[in-house]
């Protein structure tokens, strides 16, 4: 339901609401790779990514997962006291692998009495109906399940260009394999991607409300060192348009304003570490980010969903 204190639907309180207490996401590397990175679909990966923008020290796959579990809550147990976890494997593709695999990394991490579930990061083109199976029944068990898929753009243009080796049939096939499962099903997008126009990234909006979704993250592009896209931006930046923050600002509104109301916004802005940051900088923390956004919707008399019955 829409937050009218927020004028959009935030993940914030969807958590408060679904468990009634404070819930930390512990992020993990099981040590996955990719399809696009082992060769069985493509090589080099996808050029924008690496992955040591998002992972903590704690987070590496030389740990086991055990280790990482203690890592994880020992650091955020000195902010807050009293609080469950959710293991977040994270890096890279963490439903590519045996579902035997799979089965032993995830029931790792469920081992531990404080953590209540999962939130798994994975690509459209890497679920199987046997997983799916698996997470329902994990559902039904009694543990929270949250499936996250890289769609990152709905242009198949855009996937090419940024080897993705994805198309957003796959996608749309994912979605339609994971729904009706009581499995939290969530997306993310990134804005600002080579060659895209403004109208191309708001027809994400209208793609996604065609989808299943139940959770969003937003990316705005980020160049950060050691990706392909950082040798391409060196090479030519002629093809790269980066958004002012006020632009920025702007677009997501729009954004938003097209976005159906029930989906929930998990995040609007990606933070690399400055020391991998190339382009854009900003300065500005995430919850900076979000307070400007909220003032601009107040400004503007605006909210999630103000055009989805007119463009549906």
């Amino acid at each position: 339901m829409l937050n009218k204190k927020r004028r959009y639907t935030d993940y914030s309180t969807y958590i408060k609401n679904k468990f009634g207490f404070r819930v930390q996401k512990i992020s993990i590397n099981a040590g996955f790779t990719c399809p696009n990175i082992d060769g069985s679909k493509g090589k080099g990966g996808c050029t924008y990514c690496n992955n040591n923008t998002f992972n903590p020290d704690y987070c590496k796959p030389i740990k086991p997962i055990k280790k990482q579990i203690e890592e994880g809550i020992a650091f955020f147990s000195k902010m807050y006291k009293s609080q469950k976890y959710l293991a977040y494997f994270q890096a890279f593709t963490n439903t590519y692998a045996p579902l035997n695999e799979l089965k032993q990394k995830y029931e790792q991490a469920l081992k531990h009495k404080d953590v209540i579930g999962l939130v798994i990061a994975t690509r459209p083109d890497c679920i199987t109906t046997e997983i799916l199976n698996y997470l329902e029944q994990l559902v039904k068990d009694g543990y929270f399940i949250k499936l996250e898929f890289g769609l990152e753009s709905t242009n198949n243009k855009t996937l090419d260009l940024i080897n993705r080796c994805q198309s957003h049939e796959d996608a749309i096939k994912a979605f339609d394999m994971a729904k009706n499962r009581e499995i939290l099903l969530g997306a993310h997008i990134i804005l600002g991607l080579p060659g895209e126009s403004k109208k191309d990234m708001l027809s994400n909006a209208i793609a996604m409300n065609q989808l299943p979704i139940d959770t969003l993250k937003i990316h705005h592009l980020q160049i950060v060192k050691h990706t392909m896209m950082a040798f391409e931006y060196k090479t030519d930046a002629s093809g790269f348009h980066f958004f002012t923050l006020e632009q920025y600002l702007d677009l997501i509104i729009e954004f938003l304003e097209i976005l159906n109301p029930k989906i929930i916004v998990e995040r609007f802005f990606s933070e690399s570490p400055e020391h991998l940051l190339i382009a854009p900088k900003y300065g500005l923390k995430n919850f900076e980010l979000v307070h400007k956004i909220e003032k601009r919707l107040k400004e503007k008399d605006s909210w999630q969903g103000r055009l989805f019955k007119k463009i549906m």
